[in-house]
């Protein structure tokens, strides 16, 4: 069995408001998915759906290809909201409560502190922890059970950089392990780091579903720069590899035939025997994607 979670027609409406309209969706086994969209898209009430927090209105969704009972939910680990742990407790005292309540041994705590690297920190109270540290805690509550799925919801949310950092590093060893990772986010660049799958909602609708490698597919963008930008141009021109050419201030934007490289640019330059200053191959990004989706639903 591939699919882990199957969504058929899931709407949610509060009132008048549509917060989930009509959602259809796939997810494989293996797969980093990322939830994407703006504030109000829909992201956190979906997963409180599928984790039974939140009531449909209408539509199905199964996992595994079974119903979502209690015995299915036991397969999956989730943090939704920052989960709240006793501050004069230590993490092994706080994980002992959540393994209580899950029903899962405490053998299991000092696995999962191994895991989000708090081990050497497991007997300092909650207290003492940076806001880093107190997110890898709860990352480790929802690793207690084994999960095969882990749900989470903006998972580097208030955090610094390194913060930030660290967690990223975190999903991509989870993932690693085999895990199916669900995660709600809004920072597009960490989701392009991590996340091998993505879908777009907006207002409880879904948009665009695809992978992040086709985000990165497509026309190569080279940033061009030379010492006489007015030759440079007429080179660009002649270049028989171009297929569109745009003036950011004093660099250009070269959009190049399919098959075309920069380095290819580079090169038909040398023998024009004009030197680049400055060249750049441009990444489309899923910030790129994702604005282009959003725009797109603008207007249709």
């Amino acid at each position: 069995m591939n699919t882990v979670l199957e969504i058929n027609n899931l709407t949610k409406k509060y009132g008048r408001i549509t917060a989930v309209n009509n959602l259809s969706l796939s997810i494989e086994r293996g797969s980093v998915f990322g939830i994407l969209g703006p504030n109000g898209s829909g992201k956190t009430t979906t997963l409180g759906i599928l984790l039974d927090v939140i009531n449909k209105t209408s539509g199905e969704f199964s996992w595994f290809g079974q119903p979502p009972t209690k015995e299915v939910r036991k397969r999956i680990g989730a943090i939704l909201e920052t989960p709240i742990f006793y501050p004069y407790l230590n993490a092994v005292k706080n994980l002992e409560i959540v393994a209580e309540i899950k029903g899962v041994p405490k053998s299991n705590i000092d696995i999962s502190l191994q895991k989000v690297d708090l081990f050497e920190r497991r007997f300092d109270n909650f207290k003492t922890y940076s806001l880093g540290m107190r997110q890898r805690l709860s990352i480790a509550s929802a690793l207690l059970c084994d999960p095969e799925v882990m749900i989470l919801d903006e998972p580097t949310n208030g955090l610094d950089p390194q913060g930030i950092a660290e967690i990223r590093g975190l999903i991509q060893q989870i993932a690693k392990d085999g895990k199916t990772i669900i995660l709600a986010s809004h920072l597009l660049d960490e989701v392009q780091k991590v996340c091998s799958h993505f879908c777009v909602l907006k207002r409880g609708k879904l948009l665009h579903v695809g992978t992040v490698d086709e985000v990165t597919k497509g026309a190569e963008l080279v940033e061009v720069m030379a010492n006489n930008p007015a030759l440079l141009e007429q080179a660009l021109q002649q270049f028989k590899g171009v297929k569109n050419i745009s003036k950011e201030e004093d660099k250009f934007i070269v959009t190049l035939s399919e098959g075309q490289s920069a380095a290819d640019l580079n090169q038909f330059l040398f023998d024009q025997k004009l030197v680049a200053t400055h060249l750049l191959t441009q990444r489309k990004s899923l910030e790129k994607q994702f604005l282009e989706v959003l725009a797109q639903s603008d207007h249709a």
